[in-house]
């Protein structure tokens, strides 16, 4: 391929005014104050935390930033709980398009978090290491919040009126008969721990390698159905803002969401995480490590998240969380905000990356060279496949539907949905 070829397949270069220019016209709202706390006890020393209240989506222009919250509970080790601290932000933003609008990569960051927890999953993998992870990963830009998860660590949303919303959603195997159901189907199995004496005892796990979570980051030493997919979902606050509860299992093992939600109440971040910390200690003791973050998102003009009492639930559960709709008048979301309504934008927790990733027809097709969807690394076509394309590639059917995987992407793939055995046999 010529170089004139290459570089018509590159998107042109938008001038740095120029960008900044779309931001200032497109900032017609004052972004919020996000104000955070952290506090945590250990006692296995595997939990850690990331906090960046400054990124920028355009480096260098201050009215792009947006924050990035996260919580990574390691198990069987630290080294994939500090890999995926140290790689997955910049394997996340790799996944989106340069030069978009803000609305734009908003839309696009879903499908980027899906891409960078599955290649960040590959990636310490091919360490051959067998520590896991959870991941509650927060990134929050103006008013719009988007969470992904894996595991059990939990993200709740407590706004004005005293509602408590989960953003998470557990992928403990004994809670999620959908996740068992996708485990078994995928080539593990599901049981207790067996003991001397034929009695079943401790939670459900899956075997090999008796992890009770069904999706994580790392564990190289269980089957590949164990998955990095990440339950992703994003919401907008009204203008009344909120409050971010962040934390590992050792908090959500010992308090349900309004229980934590209202420890807290009323004080600043700093303290609210402390206070957090201390009543699941005192509810529980300290059997886990106990990790948390508070994050306020307040009016400019607000010094505080200010503390307002429950309103009945019955007239604010139908909504407060209000879909999208073309219909949603500024006339209706300004009655709404003073109460607090909280906006669902996107929610999806298939574990199916063909579902994930979407079926969008690759751009510059015939160019010669492809961008790998999860790793987003350029090679030529004969050396990878499309989503479309199942683990036996036909060569009459239509080849480039769907994003483009790379050969290794593509067998993490096909290893994630039972498609092959996820380890090689060993023959005595």
């Amino acid at each position: 391929m010529s170089q004139a070829e290459v570089l018509r397949m590159k998107p042109p270069l938008v001038p740095l005014a120029t960008l900044i220019g779309r931001e200032l016209r497109n900032e017609k709202v004052e972004k919020p104050f996000v104000k955070y706390g952290q506090a945590a006890l250990a006692k296995k020393g595997e939990d850690y935390f990331l906090v960046k209240p400054d990124c920028q989506r355009i480096p260098g222009n201050p009215a792009t930033s947006f924050s990035v919250f996260a919580i990574f509970d390691g198990h069987n080790g630290i080294s994939a709980a500090i890999f995926a601290k140290e790689n997955l932000l910049s394997n996340v933003l790799s996944a989106i398009p340069q030069g978009i609008s803000r609305e734009e990569w908003l839309q696009a960051l879903p499908r980027a978090l899906v891409a960078g927890f599955v290649k960040t999953d590959i990636e310490f993998q091919q360490r051959g290491e067998t520590s896991g992870t959870t991941v509650t990963f927060v990134v929050i830009d103006g008013w719009t919040v988007t969470v992904a998860s894996v595991g059990d660590s939990r993200c709740i949303l407590d706004t004005q009126g005293g509602i408590v919303s989960l953003l998470t959603v557990d992928h403990r195997l004994e809670e999620n008969a959908e996740e068992r159901e996708r485990v078994t189907a995928s080539g593990g199995e599901v049981g207790r721990l067996n003991v001397f004496g034929g009695n079943e005892v401790g939670p459900l796990r899956c075997w090999p390698g008796g992890l009770c979570l069904s999706r994580s980051i790392g564990d190289t030493d269980v089957g590949e159905f164990i998955v990095p997919i990440p339950h992703v979902k994003q919401v907008k606050l009204s203008n009344a803002g909120g409050r971010l509860i962040i934390a590992s299992d050792g908090i959500w093992d010992a308090l349900s969401s309004d229980m934590a939600a209202k420890s807290c109440r009323g004080l600043p971040a700093d303290l609210g995480a402390k206070m957090v910390v201390k009543e699941a200690l005192r509810s529980r003791g300290l059997k886990d490590d106990t990790t948390c973050l508070v994050v306020d998102i307040i009016p400019s003009d607000q010094p505080i998240l200010p503390s307002t009492p429950r309103k009945k639930q019955n007239m604010l559960s139908s909504i407060l969380f209000r879909k999208k709709s073309l219909n949603f008048t500024n006339k209706t979301t300004n009655k709404l905000s003073a109460i607090g309504v909280v906006e669902e934008l996107f929610e999806e927790g298939s574990a199916v990356l063909a579902e994930r990733l979407g079926k969008d027809f690759p751009t510059n097709a015939n160019s010669g060279i492809f961008r790998c969807a999860v790793c987003q690394v350029d090679q030529p076509p004969a050396e990878g496949l499309t989503l479309s394309s199942g683990p036996f590639f036909s060569h009459g059917s239509k080849r480039w539907e769907g994003p483009f995987l790379c050969t290794n992407c593509q067998k993490k793939k096909d290893a994630m949905e039972g498609k092959r055995p996820s380890r090689p046999t060993v023959v005595a």
